[in-house]
């Protein structure tokens, strides 16, 4: 029997600002992950490659807000600094 995946273990090192900023990082991280993972089966980010995060950014928040799609992306980039990946993604979010 196997743990369930830690978010928030996984995002401790690159979390920082307020208490509200930290929980709703993880918040949005672990939905990011429910989804991605409900999609192609990869329970933990370190299976994840752009493309899924991509689908993640454009499909799943294509009716959000411009306001819910860029605290969204901040919530990726920190995934992509925690995964030391060289992702970019660009801000479609204009607020």
């Amino acid at each position: 029997m196997s743990k369930p995946f830690d978010m928030e273990l996984f995002l401790t090192t690159v979390l920082t600002g307020s208490c509200a900023t930290r929980q709703r990082h993880l918040r949005q991280a672990k939905l990011i992950q429910a989804e991605i993972s409900e999609r192609w089966q990869l329970e933990t980010p370190w299976a994840w490659q752009r493309k899924h995060v991509t689908w993640f950014l454009e499909q799943r928040l294509a009716g959000r807000c411009a306001a819910t799609r860029y605290y969204y992306l901040l919530t990726v980039r920190l995934l992509a600094r925690r995964l030391e990946k060289p992702w970019v993604f660009k801000c479609q979010a204009t607020i």
